[in-house]
């Protein structure tokens, strides 16, 4: 490598730390604004004014962490400019690539673990490639690796998971009880006290313990703060008390205050301990490289000065904290990570996202076990107290601009007192812990403590917490493999390889932005199904029947492509409806909760709907069950290679597909117009679609006889009839229903009247 290509790998770091700090702060928004838009504390232009100060705030704070980058992970004395180059290069295509595929998907990952295990893969690859080259043992790999410093972050990072977890359960419960949820009256005797002590503690960790690494504070100035902590402490703990006392008697909730504070002091914690993550080391590569061009032979001059201490101009601090902001305020992704973590901590029960699996089932199980067993030790009396004490049914969650909360301003100011102090007490001591890990576990544990995972909901809950933990172990895997993969490539083929990899991340990568703007699309329809509280105690139901109609299209049109695809045998497009059987039975499933939230609605009016209304539950799960059945054995069929349906039979099935298309249509479009429906017209289009199934029967039955349609074809033959009429029933049932609900409705509103 000349001088002259060293360069452009130093620029290409720098331009690749822009794209860094655009997926990484992506994903890392959840850590600070999961607790302030989950608890609705503000509008959500509010929040994010407060997180983008609180950013500008902390990337001053972040220049003692820079060292992780140059030093912390392996020995940069036994490495030339060009194998640092490598190792660098490697260390950030990996990971616009591994953030942006979990932000794909709305996982929160930690940044990090990215960095740090991306780091060590590349070093190791990079070391064996020396080590094989010089012909030594492989055993002198150690020498070139950190390893001391390297277990010491690991071990950090994956004990705050457990620390983290913990805290924030025992914080929140002992909180909880003090307060219960019924919280506004208690919180007037001794709130500003316990709002004094989160304050303080915030404060004393993010401006306290967090001034030594700022770069703007002068040694001597931090050696004051430090030696004047008590002092410090004890002034902002009065000044909270003061504050808040104000606050009350000008009836303001002091917990609002509290929440905002902290949202800023997270985000304050989170630039200063995650902004290495994603310009560390393009910064260590711009120090590499001034300190080879400073020697006599740039190319093979081994970099022991990134041993050194540097601080990093303010300056380019701030411009990245400016970058950083955009992001905050312009990503799309960065509200689909967030929204992961809201569903897995709201108070209430809810559209789950993710399914019970196996490993949550057995740890729900004992964990209601060790539950029983604690009843038989602790007193009948103070199990009932401590159940009033964190009865949540006391008290409606209310929130701001008409929405309704994930959880109250209680547990989010928890969430971030607890997550502020953690990472900031990581970030002074210069550990470079996982905030995505501290923030997630705390806000699990103050969900656990809170009793958000009640049996309705617990499996699916424990599901999400391990898939999150899981992809944690995964970015730790991915980051180590691809890092040391793509540095044997920039090794081998220098500049070409380079070239190779960037093209091949920026493929990956619009792919992802394919894939995020589909999953947008499929998440923007299943929010039409959200049913609010409305006025009209009528416009509940008829909600529900234009629901209805959306779910009778989807399932119309899924149908009719699936037949299609099974009569042409193919077995891609059936697999495409098989996968749209999930979203189907989640449309079906949310229309069903709104059924009972519209009856819920109606008794609070003091009105009734007919009594049939709510057998359109059942009437729904059958509908699915018969669409489900039909593509479930179409596509099992054509998978399995046998043999497709006879000419005569597709024939014949043909006639059944248009009836019952025509029939689910008008269904459709009467519930979407709200109009009586012309029942003689489908009644008899029903019974011409069973006298067609009874005339099919004998057709099938003669074929059976002359041994012309296997055994496979008939059952799948019939199964398509069969269901096809179900499907007419529960359809023709649904528009009684329909009618009935409404009739009985409107005359009711007018005996009222």
């Amino acid at each position: 490598m000349s001088s002259e290509i060293l360069l452009a790998g130093v620029i290409i770091l720098g331009i690749i730390a822009v794209l860094d700090i655009l997926v990484g702060v992506s994903n890392d928004a959840v850590n600070f604004l999961n607790s302030s838009i989950g608890s609705r504390v503000a509008s959500r232009t509010t929040i994010m004014l407060i997180a983008s100060v609180g950013i500008m705030a902390g990337v001053t704070f972040s220049s003692g962490m820079m060292e992780v980058a140059r030093k912390g992970i392996f020995h940069p004395q036994f490495f030339t400019m060009p194998e640092l180059l490598t190792i660098f290069l490697a260390v950030m295509i990996t990971d616009i690539l591994l953030l942006d595929l979990f932000n794909t998907y709305g996982l929160p990952t930690s940044t990090t673990v990215s960095v740090v295990f991306e780091l060590l893969g590349a070093a190791v690859a990079v070391s064996l490639l020396k080590v094989m080259q010089a012909g030594d043992s492989l055993v002198t790999v150690v020498q070139y690796i950190n390893s001391a410093k390297a277990i010491t972050i690991i071990m950090g990072i994956l004990l705050s998971v457990a620390i983290s977890f913990v805290c924030g359960a025992v914080v929140q419960f002992f909180t909880r009880l003090l307060f219960t949820f019924d919280y506004h009256r208690r919180i007037k005797r001794y709130g500003a006290l316990w709002g004094g002590v989160a304050l303080a503690s915030i404060n004393y960790f993010i401006l306290v313990k967090g001034a030594k690494g700022a770069s703007f504070i002068s040694q001597q100035n931090a050696a004051w703060i430090k030696s004047h902590t008590g002092l410090i402490l004890l002034l902002i703990f009065v000044v909270s008390v003061v504050f808040l006392l104000i606050l009350q008697l000008m009836k303001v909730n002091i917990l609002k205050p509290v929440v905002l504070v902290g949202t800023f002091a997270l985000a304050m914690a989170f630039a200063a301990n995650d902004l290495v993550n994603f310009i560390g080391v393009p910064l260590a590569g711009m120090q590499a490289f001034k300190a080879a061009m400073a020697t006599a032979d740039p190319l093979t001059a081994t970099m022991g000065a990134l041993g050194d201490k540097v601080h990093p101009q303010t300056a380019l601090l701030l411009l990245a904290g400016v970058i950083m902001v955009t992001t905050l305020w312009l990503s799309k992704k960065a509200r689909t990570v967030t929204e992961t973590e809201l569903k897995l901590s709201q108070q209430e029960e809810g559209n789950e996202r993710f399914e019970s699996i196996f490993i949550s089932r057995s740890i729900v199980r004992l964990v209601l076990h060790l539950f029983e067993t604690a009843r038989l030790i602790v007193p009948q009396r103070l199990r009932t107290w401590v159940s009033h004490r964190l009865d949540s049914s006391v008290v409606p969650l209310v929130g701001v601009e008409g929405k309704k909360p994930s959880f109250d301003l209680l547990r989010a100011s928890v969430n971030l007192m607890v997550a502020s102090a953690v990472v900031s007490f990581a970030t002074a001591n210069k550990l470079p812990l996982s905030t995505t890990y501290v923030t997630f576990m705390v806000a699990m544990g103050t969900s656990f403590a809170d009793r958000a995972w009640g049996r309705e909901s617990a499996v699916y809950r424990v599901t999400g917490v391990l898939a999150v933990i899981g992809g944690w172990f995964m970015t730790a895997l991915i980051a180590f493999t691809f890092a040391g993969l793509f540095a044997v490539v920039i090794f081998y083929g220098k500049a070409l390889g380079v070239i190779i990899l960037l093209f091949l991340a920026g493929a990956l990568m619009w792919n992802a932005h394919r894939k995020h703007k589909a999953m947008e699309a499929e998440a923007l329809q299943e929010k039409v199904f959200n049913l609010k509280s409305v006025a009209d105690p009528l416009a509940g139901v008829e909600t529900t029947f234009e629901h209805m109609s959306l779910l009778l299209r989807e399932i119309r049109a899924s149908l009719d492509t699936a037949l299609d695809a099974l009569f042409r045998q193919n077995f891609d497009r059936l697999g495409v409806e098989r996968k749209n059987l999930r979203k189907v039975q989640q449309w079906a499933n949310i229309i069903s909760a709104n059924v009972f939230k519209a009856m819920r609605l109606l008794d609070q009016k003091g009105l009734a709907v007919s009594h049939k209304y709510a057998q359109t539950i059942r009437r729904l799960q059958k509908l699915n069950d018969g669409y489900r059945d039909i593509v479930l054995r179409g596509y099992t069929h054509v998978g399995n290679h046998h043999k497709g349906l006879l000419p005569a039979q597709i024939e014949e099935l043909e006639q059944v597909r248009r009836l019952l298309y025509e029939i689910l249509l008008e269904v459709e479009e009467t519930f979407s117009r709200k109009q009586t429906a012309n029942l003689e017209r489908l009644i008899d289009k029903d019974a011409q679609l069973r006298a067609l199934a009874a005339e099919l029967n004998a057709t099938q039955v003669a074929r059976i006889h002359d041994n012309t349609c296997k055994t496979r074809l008939s059952i799948l033959y019939y199964a398509i009839v069969g269901n096809a009429m179900m499907l007419s029933k529960q359809s023709l049932e649904l528009l009684e229903i329909f009618d009935h609900s409404f009739g009985t409705f409107e005359e009711e509103m007018r005996d009222d009247s």
